[in-house]
């Protein structure tokens, strides 16, 4: 594959990725869908099986984290900080988590990836491209898996586990009275978007509604081909990740 089919928009001149030989895996979806606990389960799954595995997810770059955290508690961010800040953290992890741990052989289990990014600016601001060209220098996964789950069943989860917040209900936008109803109208939105981009760059979509069991397993059908058919052997667990990423590592947010 050349470069530029590598990247999603002009890419990086200065990284070469003709000689990448492991696989990028995002796994997208909406707030509270349950990413994070699948992704762990598919590295067991995988490192059982020989595979060398590195995980990456949102705001765990070691540059912006913090500055993330400390900018989302006064609930002040506009929609340009709060994208340009998402945006950084992408770059860094990019560059010192990604590109490294593809190029030596791995297989990169991102939760959330760009298109995130592309869910949540547009519902803000109703226009795509600006977030998009952003985002140009991100490389192409080689598979998404979307976890896709209705509103009604969406809230109810998140009750019943860890709540909502200011901006998983996008209290920012002001579209309802209340945190529930917010978090309803904005979640909504997000995944009517993820709906259309699902279609737009051939998502492989995964009925989040069912038991966890059942969504493990659908996810894994659907990697299974990739690492068959793969052009590149990846690298065995064991030989060392050529980054390092905190076992404390705030989850995507």
């Amino acid at each position: 594959m050349e470069n530029a089919r590598q990247y999603f928009g002009d890419g990086l001149p200065y990284q070469n990725l003709n000689e990448l030989k492991g696989k990028l895996i995002a796994i997208e979806g909406t707030d509270g869908v349950g990413r994070s606990t699948h992704i762990e389960m598919l590295q067991e799954w995988l490192e059982v099986q020989g595979y060398g595995v590195v995980t990456t997810g949102w705001t765990r770059s070691n540059l912006m984290s913090k500055t993330i955290e400390m900018a989302k508690q006064g609930n002040i961010l506009d929609r340009w900080s709060f994208s340009l800040l998402y945006a950084t953290d992408f770059a860094d992890r990019l560059e010192h988590q990604i590109i490294p741990a593809l190029r030596s052989g791995f297989i990169v289990l991102a939760d959330r990836y760009i298109y995130t990014a592309f869910a949540r600016d547009f519902v803000r601001s109703g226009d795509r491209s600006w977030i998009r060209d952003l985002f140009g220098f991100a490389v192409i996964p080689d598979l998404v898996c979307y976890l896709r789950i209705d509103v009604d069943t969406l809230a109810l989860r998140v009750i019943e586990t860890k709540g909502m917040n200011f901006w998983e209900s996008g209290m920012d936008l002001r579209l309802g009275g209340d945190l529930y109803d917010s978090f309803k109208k904005y979640q909504g939105l997000l995944i009517e978007e993820f709906d259309k981009m699902a279609e737009e760059f051939t998502f492989e979509v995964v009925d989040a509604r069912k038991p966890p069991e059942e969504i493990q397993e659908a996810l894994r059908l659907k990697i299974e081909p990739l690492l068959k058919n793969g052009r590149a052997q990846l690298a065995p667990a064991g030989t060392g990740s050529p980054v390092k990423e905190s076992a404390t590592a705030p989850p995507a947010s």
